[in-house]
């Protein structure tokens, strides 16, 4: 896509682009996977950084973000001092995946577009874009004019009517979204969809009046939709970012090291760059760190054995079993993240907010909520220290770090909490540490 810069810095990165199923956009000027090929062919890089972004995300996001993130570790002055005195020919090429994760809102290079919810071309649009993110079917479409057209008329019913949640049964059907449980590949690891059941959890949560807000009767879009970001992000690692961390390693010696990070469903991203195919592809070599910072997918993602689904590993666990990292993996966890502390568990099919002091753990639950669980895991569990402290990781261990105190900006509102306040200096520290670390 195109060369960034952090702005108020020379620092640059990449921007990779993919579509909904995981091809890399072709650009008028060349993929940018050879622009990136052709730069390691022609400096001393030594250090490979990819990135990528979660849910809700567009270009512009994409990019807001990435500055934010790199922004932050790059003003972390001690620790990449630090990094230079164990590896003087430290030398990063960072790149920043695109993914079109935004369930509602410009995918495109201009800014976003905004709908007037009396209007009938603006009710069709919606439904032209609602079609492509979840299923692109004539059925699709009609179930979603139904939705949206009660939506117009009454956006917070008493009651869900009858014709609506036949239009949400339809629309979960056209999503071609499984519901087979934890193990299963995200996006389908989940119990049956209940359109009603969300409704109703949700009857209480402010509406916005003014324009059309994914609350009310529109709920249950917003929790499909963000199950189908969840099955997107999965194939999306599985096929174009396994591709490209192959291609990467490949043309690299295997002294050059490769550090993934994610957040949200960027870590499901990541996740599938490194496990392939349903788990089944191999890398070229193992990457040396992985950080996946308020993660969306299942905290049992990574384990051999899934306690409430005895002889069920996580759909993730070849990353651990095979080695696929030669480094520490960190997670973050912040109590203040209504994202994953009650959209996950609701998107799941769970009507009832999930406490985050429950004495034994969910079946449905995210590792930005509850870490890295299970069988089979090395796991440490520790607090999140300020950028004075050392952490000490080791290699072949998972490191949950309880967050709280630093990612803790709820303004994002009731349904985000503190999803997105990573861009933080101790954020950033505990990723160079693992860096370090590797």
């Amino acid at each position: 896509m195109t060369i960034e810069t952090i702005p108020g810095t020379s620092l640059q990165y990449y921007l990779v682009g993919f579509d909904t199923v995981g091809n890399e956009r072709d650009e008028p000027q060349g993929k940018m996977s050879q622009k990136i090929l052709d730069i390691l062919s022609s400096q001393p890089i030594k250090d490979v950084f990819i990135f990528s972004h979660g849910w809700m995300s567009d270009v512009s996001g994409a990019r807001q973000q990435y500055n934010k993130w790199i922004g932050a570790m790059h003003n972390n002055l001690n620790d990449i001092a630090q990094i230079k005195q164990v590896r003087s020919e430290f030398h990063p090429l960072l790149i920043g995946l695109y993914w079109p994760s935004l369930p509602w809102g410009n995918e495109e290079l201009s800014s976003p577009v905004s709908f007037d919810s009396t209007s009938t071309s603006s009710l069709e649009s919606l439904i032209e874009q609602y079609a492509h993110r979840i299923a692109d079917t004539d059925n699709s479409r009609q179930a979603l004019h139904t939705i949206f057209q009660a939506a117009m008329e009454d956006i917070a019913p008493d009651y869900m009517p009858l014709e609506v949640r036949q239009a949400y049964e339809v629309l979960n059907q056209e999503s071609g979204l499984g519901n087979d449980g934890e193990g299963a590949a995200p996006g389908s690891d989940r119990f049956s969809f209940d359109p009603e059941g969300i409704f109703e959890a949700t009857k209480a949560e402010p509406v916005n009046f003014g324009q059309f807000d994914l609350n009310g009767i529109l709920m249950p879009l917003r929790v499909l939709s963000f199950w189908k970001m969840k099955d997107r992000a999965r194939q999306i690692g599985e096929t174009g970012g396994f591709e490209l961390l192959t291609q990467l390693q490949k043309a690299t010696a295997n002294t050059v090291r490769f550090h993934l990070m994610g957040h949200s469903f960027g870590c499901i991203v990541v996740s599938a760059m490194l496990a392939g195919s349903k788990g089944h592809n191999t890398l070229v070599r193992p990457v040396n760190s992985v950080s996946l910072v308020q993660g969306a997918l299942s905290l049992w993602s990574y384990c051999a054995d899934i306690p409430v689904l005895p002889g069920r590993p996580g759909y993730f666990h070849s990353v651990v079993s095979e080695n696929k990292v030669a480094g520490p993996i960190i997670t973050t966890q912040t109590k203040l993240d209504a994202a994953l502390g009650k959209m996950y568990p609701l998107a799941a099919g769970i009507r009832h907010q999930i406490v985050f002091e429950t004495v034994e753990l969910p079946k449905f639950g995210a590792v930005g909520t509850f870490g890295a669980c299970g069988s089979g895991l090395e796991v440490v569990n520790m607090k999140m220290l300020s950028v004075d402290e050392s952490y000490s990781f080791t290699t072949g261990k998972i490191y949950n770090l309880d967050s709280t105190h630093y990612i803790c900006d709820t303004s994002d509102g009731i349904f985000v909490g503190a999803h997105n306040d990573i861009a933080k200096p101790e954020v950033a520290h505990a990723v160079w540490q693992a860096v370090l670390a590797s």
